[in-house]
């Protein structure tokens, strides 16, 4: 692994028209706050500092647009949906820039983040031909006779979208174009850290003819901007990625209206003595140390057979040294920092805490401002943060088991569901393992990184409420309105 070198001179980055976008303009708030490069800590530029008030003007000019603006139909959604989609390709450099500037992603994991959410935009405009309902069967029982009715999908009114840092792009895709395909406002709240991609990702809906009175962007703190956007009385459905304490903060907040929650992942990959060692071992390190680790589907904990285990921690560690830690902007980097040097720092206590109580370190361990090497460790006490926590960093931990019971067991010992992997070339214990472990995905021959925009997202247990994907999210987004017609005798 290579050290980190020193970064640049800060060069221009692109500006949003304003710090903010709410009553169907872009806007400045009354308050201010700074965007970093979390590499080398440049100022990137200030966005709008949403306070209460302004909040409250957000969302009361969306819901307005929703019951008394102009019609939006259907067919008017998908085509600029559609129409989005291409400008997000067409746009790809700016995108790439501003991600990976004020983000945490390298420059090639930001560029590929730009053709995910063009295909998450496409995806949600082909959703809208599908908002169909039913007959009812009234002539089912006795008490409907005379009567005919049906049921058809409308939108719930309001959404509120708030999003994590470390999709900066898609995961507001994700969010604002199934909600916007079911004829829903929406007001987005993005991460402190990056709202830069933000509003330029709202400027490009706006420029595809999102009428801009249903989209308002209000950029701020969890603490000021979130709780006052969830906990409004005009938002009819929440939809939040992040972390499971503060989807608590987050449902308290909200109180009784529909929430979507995802919440994370501890997520672990069973290797058993019949895999394909060496490609899962790739598969692990590339699904453990992508984005350094700040993925809610990272491979965190990996299970292998005691027949292969050394093999296997061997050629994880090769691959993990293989990888290049360095600054993001080049396209050389494989490992960018973390999103902030106390997110780093966070990392390296829980790696001191695990090799504390027994652990041994394979490789990694390091840490320079940001930046965290990539990790691997054995011998973790199943007490230690690292086995227990999601780590939302580049750490890796491997044991041994004995028997493929032991691996599910031990697999399933964790207060989160969200997806899994085993590696095997008999597909009947596949099967039967997949059956066993409870989390919404498991990948076979594949790493528990590893996801399609067309997949219902999501996971029992802490990893959250509902799911996500664009299908998904869109049914989440709607809820069914009966008409039922009463016939003259």
């Amino acid at each position: 692994m290579t050290t980190v070198e020193s970064p640049p001179t800060a060069q221009p980055i692109w500006r949003p028209p304003a710090g903010a976008l709410w009553s169907g303009r872009w806007v400045d708030g009354a308050s201010a706050m700074p965007v970093r490069d979390p590499e080398d800590g440049s100022l990137l530029g200030h966005v709008t500092d949403t306070s209460p008030a302004e909040v409250d003007q957000a969302v009361t000019g969306v819901a307005a647009a929703g019951t008394s603006g102009e019609e939006w139909p259907a067919w008017r959604r998908r085509e600029a949906l559609d129409a989005a989609a291409r400008l997000v390709l067409r746009r790809r450099e700016v995108l790439t820039e501003v991600m990976s500037r004020e983000g945490c992603k390298t420059v090639r994991e930001a560029t590929a983040e730009v053709s995910r959410a063009a295909e998450t935009l496409r995806l949600s405009a082909q959703q809208t031909g599908r908002l169909t309902g039913e007959t009812l069967p009234f002539s089912d029982t006795s008490r409907g006779a005379g009567r005919l009715g049906w049921y058809t999908r409308e939108p719930v009114g309001v959404v509120a979208a708030i999003t994590p840092f470390n999709d900066p792009l898609n995961l507001v895709a994700h969010k604002v174009g199934p909600a916007l395909a079911a004829g829903n406002g929406v007001v987005l709240k993005p991460a402190e850290a990056t709202p830069l991609t933000a509003l330029a990702f709202a400027e490009i809906l706006l420029d595809a003819g999102v009428p801009a009175e249903r989209l308002a962007v209000v950029p701020g703190t969890g603490a000021g901007t979130g709780r006052a956007l969830v906990g409004h009385p005009l938002v009819d459905l929440v939809s939040f990625t992040g972390g499971f304490r503060t989807g608590n903060e987050v449902a308290r907040a909200a109180g009784a209206k529909k929430t979507l929650m995802e919440l994370g992942g501890n997520n672990a990959v069973l290797v058993l003595d019949d895999a394909a060692r060496e490609a899962a071992a790739h598969a692990v390190v590339a699904g453990a140390f992508g984005v350094a680790g700040q993925n809610c589907l990272s491979v965190q904990r990996v299970f292998v057979s005691s027949r292969i285990a050394d093999r296997f921690i061997r050629d994880v560690v090769t691959a993990t040294e293989a990888l290049r830690v360095g600054r993001k902007a080049d396209s050389r980097t494989d490992i960018g920092p973390l999103i902030s040097e106390r997110e780093a720092g966070r990392v390296q206590e829980w790696v001191r805490e695990a090799r504390e109580g027994g652990a041994e370190l394979r490789t990694g361990g390091q840490r320079a401002g940001a930046f965290h090497w990539p990790t691997v460790l054995t011998g973790v006490p199943a007490d230690a943060k690292v086995m227990t926590e999601e780590i939302f960093g580049p750490v890796l931990v491997i044991e041994p088991f004995e028997t493929v019971d032991e691996a599910i067991t031990r697999a399933n010992d964790t207060r989160y569901g969200l997806q899994a992997g085993i590696f095997t070339a008999a597909l009947e214990t596949a099967l039967d393992v997949a059956e066993r472990l409870r989390v919404g995905a498991v990948m076979i021959n594949d790493s528990s990184d590893f996801r399609i925009d067309a997949m219902p997202f999501g996971g029992p247990k802490r990893s959250g409420v509902g799911r996500e994907g664009v299908r998904y999210a869109v049914e989440a987004m709607t809820e069914p309105k009966i008409v039922a017609v009463r016939r003259s005798a």
